[in-house]
C-alpha cells in the first residue's frame, strides 16, 4: 500500500505561483497531479514516469507553466505552477501508480486527499 500525502496548496492572486509537494511512503515508479474543480470532471494535470526511458506528460493548458519533478531520494514529487490563473483554481491531487496510465485518473490506484489551490484576481 502507498500512501500520499500533498502540501503546498493555497490562495494566490493570478499570475502568481506555487509549489505543491506529494510524499509517498515508499519508491513508485509513475506519480502524477490531478485536479477538480467544483461540478468539473477530475482531469489529469501532468505525470512522470521512470519506466523505460522515462517520460512527463503535460495537460495542453499547463504547458510552459507548470513543471513537475521527483526526489526520488525523498519520495516525493512537486508541481511548480508559474503564471497562474483563474481556471487553476482547483482541488489538486496526487496521484501513484506502478504502471503508465498516463493522465488517465482511471489507471491510478493510489490517490492523497489533495490540497486546494484557489486563484484571485
Amino acid at each position: 500500500q502507498v500512501q500520499l500525502v500533498e502540501s503546498g496548496g493555497g490562495s494566490v492572486q493570478v499570475g502568481g505561483s506555487l509549489r505543491l509537494s506529494c510524499e509517498a511512503s515508499l519508491y513508485i515508479n509513475t506519480m502524477a497531479w490531478f485536479r477538480q474543480a467544483p461540478g468539473k470532471e477530475r482531469e489529469g494535470v501532468a505525470s512522470l514516469t521512470s519506466l523505460g526511458v522515462g517520460r512527463t506528460i503535460y495537460q495542453d493548458s499547463v504547458k510552459g507553466r507548470f513543471t513537475i519533478s521527483k526526489d526520488n531520494a525523498k519520495n516525493t514529487l512537486y508541481l511548480q505552477m508559474n503564471n497562474l490563473n483563474s481556471e487553476d483554481t482547483a482541488h489538486y491531487y496526487c496521484a501513484a501508480s506502478w504502471v503508465v496510465p498516463g493522465l488517465s485518473p482511471e489507471g491510478y490506484k493510489y490517490w492523497g486527499q489533495g490540497t486546494q489551490v484557489t486563484v484571485s484576481s
